[in-house]
């Protein structure tokens, strides 16, 4: 039987089915993504902490570290708020889902989100998933947990930005200047 002429179901190569597809363009996606974390020994290099002069200098570090170092921070936090709901598996769980959610609405999109014909920025669904996610795991009960993880993370962040110093910092001008590229 021939197949010449007919149009092939799947616009996959060499018929791969489309679940297997959707599957392997998230893993490059979160490949690219994780491609903008630094690594952890450079991050963690004892030889670049100590305690800044002045506040001004503090805020500075901050400003710079936190521009370089974005995707460790992110993954700094998201740990810290994992191990403070293990306490709590049905907030695990509904942080799970809302994980689930993040990267099928905002992470792994191909193209723009259209609700009833109107087209939803990227600036808009990072919005309403962020109060949807808080709002959600503050109805699991675990409050004082969330909120808990929430400081912590916010202090481990701050206290490392302001001791990590910045002149050691790799070659990327733009990351260092405290520039992202969802700024644009």
């Amino acid at each position: 039987m021939t197949t010449y002429g007919t149009i092939p179901t799947s616009s996959s190569p060499s018929g791969t089915p489309a679940n297997l597809e959707y599957i392997s363009r998230a893993k490059e996606r979160i490949r690219e993504g994780l491609g903008d974390r630094r690594p952890w020994r450079e991050m963690f290099d004892v030889h670049c902490l100590s305690l800044p002069r002045s506040f001004r200098e503090a805020v500075a570090r901050v400003k710079t570290n936190f521009g370089y170092f974005t995707m460790n921070y992110a993954i700094v936090f998201l740990v810290i708020m994992f191990f403070s709901l293990i306490w709590h598996p049905i907030s695990l769980i509904v942080f799970a889902a809302m994980v689930a959610v993040w990267l099928f609405l905002y992470f792994l999109r191909d193209e723009p989100l259209v609700v009833f014909g109107r087209l939803i920025s990227d600036k808009v669904v990072l919005i309403v998933l962020s109060i949807l996610t808080i709002g959600v795991l503050l109805f699991t009960g675990a409050i004082a947990n969330i909120l808990g993880a929430l400081l912590g993370g916010v202090v481990v962040v701050l206290i490392h930005a302001a001791v990590r110093k910045t002149d050691s910092l790799g070659g990327d001008e733009e990351a260092a200047a405290g520039l992202s590229r969802t700024s644009s």
